[in-house]
């Protein structure tokens, strides 16, 4: 899972994290909002095209998903599910959204970043974090092993991976939550 290293200057993934957190902050978030809410799969191949540019060698992949057998289908449902395909909970869907993006990795670089960014657009277009304040990574950096191990149980697809990887995500959001409060509150 490429989490950003720190202290290494130059990092491509440090860099790629960068560009992504810009995208979503500001003016850029409405609009990376709107193409969400519209064409999640553009929003998908922007997110991959900002996280994976120093890292991609050929610059006609960057934002384009794996050809191999069943991708586009997935990214597809998934689509459908954020477009309005689905009545579950925000925080539900967000699980899903980060755990297809980042079992599935549809571009084969920085899907990891990708699939964070994609559930952060759920849980702020949903209103579920309208401002997109939540830190979830910071629980998902100090709990790298877990969150590895939760990625392998939703891939497996079974009740209890999938449902664990959704109680997992649930609890970083509520962490990332409590995270945000106390920056807020030290800033004061």
């Amino acid at each position: 899972m490429d989490f950003p290293r720190e202290g290494e200057d130059g990092d491509p993934i440090l860099a790629g994290s960068l560009r992504v957190a810009s995208a979503l902050d500001g003016d850029a978030l409405g609009i990376m909002l709107s193409t969400w809410k519209s064409a999640p799969l553009q929003a998908l191949a922007r997110l991959h095209l900002l996280a994976a540019a120093d890292l991609v060698d050929d610059e006609a992949l960057l934002g384009r998903p794996r050809s191999d057998a069943g991708v586009g289908e997935r990214l597809d449902l998934l689509a459908q599910l954020v477009t309005g395909g689905t009545s579950a909970p925000a925080p539900v869907v967000a699980a899903i959204v980060h755990g297809e993006l980042l079992t599935l990795k549809p571009f084969g670089a920085a899907d990891g970043l990708v699939a964070r960014a994609a559930s952060r657009l759920v849980a702020t277009a949903s209103g579920l974090d309208p401002h997109n304040l939540g830190v979830p990574e910071v629980s998902w950096m100090r709990r790298s092993n877990v969150y590895r191990d939760g990625a392998t149980g939703f891939a497996s697809g079974t009740a209890t991976g999938v449902g664990s990887w959704i109680i997992l995500c649930c609890g970083a959001m509520e962490a990332g939550a409590a995270e945000a409060t106390s920056i807020a509150e030290a800033a004061g």
